[in-house]
């Protein structure tokens, strides 16, 4: 399994454009092959981004969402906002998922070449 954060630094005047859009989403993520779960997690402190953070069964499901149809009309959706409502490129991370308590049968994959 593996989690994607994608960090967004958004201004804060346009932080409820933002959540709106969050919540108005087409949810076309949510019916990919290989999707678990979404969150989008509000920053406490002045500053710090939004973290929109999706867990998938694996990375191939993850790439497969990456060229899809669903994700490029769902991004352009979230579109929306102007550029100026962004106060820094958005940061993208991905990361396997070694250990979940909620789930001790949880397979790990393997690295591929060039990794660590």
């Amino acid at each position: 399994m593996i989690t994607v954060a994608n960090r967004i630094f958004v201004h804060a005047d346009y932080a409820a454009a933002l959540e709106t859009a969050f919540r108005n989403r087409a949810r076309q993520v949510d019916q990919m092959p290989g999707f678990v779960s979404n969150q989008v997690l509000r920053p406490t402190r002045p500053g710090d981004p939004y973290v929109v953070l999706t867990i998938w069964e694996s990375r191939a499901h993850f790439e497969a969402w990456l060229n899809s149809e669903a994700f490029r009309q769902s991004h352009a959706r979230l579109g929306g906002l102007p550029h100026a409502a962004f106060s820094q490129p958005h940061a993208v991370e991905v990361h396997e998922i070694i250990l979940d308590t909620g789930r001790p049968d949880l397979a790990i994959e393997p690295l591929t070449s060039g990794e660590r």
